[in-house]
């Protein structure tokens, strides 16, 4: 079988020479030998210059996801279990121990695979061909190094429809609980591995949920969107007098209150609210707060959606602007990569000469380090979480 050579357009290696792993079909110029999706796929410039390999998908816009540089190594068991093993101990390193984020795509050299540590449990994600072709392969894999007590499947997301891939969630080793108690940082959280956010929660803010540590002693800390209370907890927890969670869903403000009796702190209220309304209404009635905490859901989901998601996110920074003591604190969150560092910040000074505060900015923070951003590809860095004090 002759291997699968991909050339691509003149200039078009320019992307991929700075670190990007995504082909897009539209770059290519020919393709030469055995096309086979899910197979891999020599990827050369224009002019024949080697770029790297990787998985080939003729469905996909994404055409090739380049795994290796190299282009006589061998991609096989022993390669993906050194990426993986590399990758976990580059967490461990860093402090990581009971629940953390394991593998992460494209930047850990495994483009569309994750893999999070939740306790004794993996939660995993396959978002291409070639690793759901390979699956069995990447549980044994997983197996051997962690020897979990189970691991559930989370590839319930619409972006496989795209690889030609249907949807999927479920048991795919061992048994897993409806719920996993972990630690996060100093606190006991309870985790829905199966039905909760991304794999079951939101692991890239734990870094940033601990981060309250320096603003939140004696204050009254107001947490919006709180999902299952990360900011909220770690506030109390850091020796905050009082802290309200709001949430528009009803099971989340019952997973506050069960984490807030769980780990002893009492000064913790979570009531169900819209966060745009609650915030007006707290104007209105004149109620302030020492620090504000926003960590709201993508409002921007595809390019097309920046406009009017900018809009939301300059309403509700604006509005709690508007509430919060002098020299108090907003910590402000967006998880959209649309949402750019620069456009973020754009937003915020807009929102902060609106709302007729002036605002410093004291820490620009991005996701967990246990979710690296790859230099050369703009959807790794997604996170966005800054912390301004408010005159």
């Amino acid at each position: 079988m002759n291997p699968c050579k991909i050339y691509l357009k003149p200039k078009e290696e320019i992307r991929i020479i700075q670190g990007h792993p995504w082909v897009f079909s539209n770059e290519v110029d020919r393709i030469e030998g055995t096309i086979q999706s899910g197979e891999i796929a020599y990827v050369y410039s224009y002019r024949n210059v080697f770029l790297g390999k990787g998985f080939l998908n003729t469905s996909s816009k994404i055409i090739v996801r380049i795994l290796s540089k190299s282009e006589s190594e061998l991609i096989d068991h022993s390669f993906f279990k050194h990426r993986i093993e590399k990758s976990n101990h580059l967490r461990v390193q860093l402090g990581y121990q009971n629940s953390y984020r394991v593998v992460f795509g494209e930047s850990d050299g495994i483009p569309g695979f994750i893999v999070d540590k939740y306790g004794d449990y993996l939660s995993i994600q396959v978002l291409s061909l070639g690793v759901d072709l390979r699956k069995s392969m990447f549980i044994d894999i997983l197996v051997e190094l962690f020897h979990p007590l189970g691991i559930y499947e989370r590839s319930d997301v619409s972006v496989r429809k795209k690889e030609g891939l249907e949807m999927f969630k479920g048991v795919v080793y061992g048994s897993v609980p409806d719920k996993v108690m972990i630690r996060e940082n100093q606190l006991l959280m309870e985790i829905d591995i199966a039905n909760g956010q991304k794999t079951g929660s939101f692991l890239d803010q734990q870094d940033n949920h601990d981060a309250v540590k320096s603003y939140v002693k004696g204050k009254k800390v107001l947490d919006c969107f709180s999902h299952i209370g990360g900011f909220g907890l770690h506030a109390a927890y850091h020796g905050a007098s009082e802290v309200t969670c709001l949430d528009i869903s009803e099971s989340a403000v019952s997973q506050i209150q069960r984490h807030a009796r769980i780990n002893q702190l009492d000064q913790v209220k979570a009531l169900k609210a819209d966060v745009f309304d609650a915030l007006r209404d707290y104007q209105q009635n004149q109620v302030k707060f020492d620090m504000i905490i926003l960590d709201p859901p993508a409002f921007a989901k595809k390019n097309e959606d920046i406009k009017k998601a900018y809009q939301g996110y300059k309403e509700i920074n604006l509005q709690a602007l508007k509430l919060i003591e002098d020299d108090g604190y907003l910590m402000t969150c967006s998880c959209s990569h649309y949402m750019t560092p620069s456009l973020f910040l754009e937003m915020l000074m807009e929102a902060s000469n609106d709302a007729k505060r002036v605002t410093q900015m004291v820490e620009f923070r991005i996701q967990g380090k246990d979710h690296p951003a790859l230099l050369g590809s703009d959807e790794s860095l997604y996170l966005k979480c800054v912390v301004l004090r408010v005159k």
